[in-house]
């Protein structure tokens, strides 16, 4: 019996990954730089470059997770982030020109949340906030087990909610290691591990403003569960002391005991996620 095959896509300014995912998880996948400064066929010709290898007569559907503000029903790409050509790409259209099957696109923080939802962490709650920590801060919200994405798309950009003299992007995320710390956080995580006073002092201090962040999101989405993946998210144990110490200021502490804030052990939540978007609607995806 034949078994039905997608193709996941995680598209970022420095790095393109993709992978052919089955029933028992990435079966094979591949990872290229990406072309970010070059033109927009550019940049085209090296996703397709990407995904060709993985197609056989298996795959059914492409799904891919874009940086960027996404018209999800016509599949268009808009200003995707570090990639200045893209200001506005029918890729849904381009793909399945291209490969003759089904294309679903969505926000790479979108997928990753999906991926919690299908595959990690997320499968035991309905409404949850998942947050991508590394460049960048993103987000996405299951409500009700449904993955919200608001009128325009644009639901769960919370790096861009004001915090301090910035947003909180400037503080949840590399900015706040690179800008106020002067160094980059895997740099500060080994010496904090090493029990270097000051390392362990800046991650404290991140703590803090991660459990503000926290704090927002409760006042925002009420939601069971935070849970974080990317990069600096590997390094919870060292910022989550102060992190949960910030959320018990929370004015309700039956939210606050209620809430589970975790970071996942899953690899590849991008991925999964995105090759799982061709059936995000099927009856919810928790």
């Amino acid at each position: 019996m034949r078994q039905e095959k997608t193709i996941g896509v995680d598209m970022g300014g420095t790095n393109i990954r993709a992978a052919r995912v089955g029933q028992q998880g990435i079966e094979e996948r591949r990872c290229i730089p990406c072309p970010a400064t070059g033109s927009k066929d550019e940049v085209l010709d090296c996703l397709t470059d990407l995904i060709q290898p993985l197609m056989n007569p298996d795959v059914v559907a492409i799904g891919a997770g874009i940086p960027s503000v996404i018209d999800t029903e016509q599949g268009i790409v808009y200003q995707a982030a570090n990639i200045p050509s893209w200001d506005e790409v029918p890729l849904k259209e381009i793909l399945t020109g291209k490969f003759g099957v089904r294309v679903d696109l969505d926000n790479d923080s979108n997928c990753f949340t999906l991926g919690l939802a299908r595959y990690g962490e997320g499968r035991s709650f309905r409404h949850f906030v998942g947050i991508t920590l590394g460049t960048g801060l993103g987000a996405g919200i299951v409500i009700n087990g449904q993955l919200y994405h608001g009128f325009n798309g644009g639901a769960g950009e919370v790096g861009s909610l004001p915090y301090r003299d910035s947003d909180f992007e400037h503080y949840c995320s590399s900015h706040y290691f690179l800008e106020q710390c002067g160094e980059d956080a895997s740099s500060l995580a080994r010496k904090a591990e090493q029990g270097n006073d000051k390392a362990m002092l800046r991650w404290r201090q991140f703590g803090t403003h991660m459990g503000e962040l926290v704090k927002a999101l409760m006042y925002a989405y009420d939601p069971e569960a935070v849970v974080m993946g990317g990069g600096i998210a590997k390094a919870f144990p060292l910022f989550k002391a102060t992190m949960m110490a910030t959320v018990q200021t929370f004015p309700y502490p039956k939210s606050v005991g209620h809430l589970h804030v975790i970071a996942t052990k899953l690899a590849d939540t991008a991925l999964l996620g995105a090759a799982s978007l061709n059936h995000k609607y099927e009856e919810g995806i928790v």
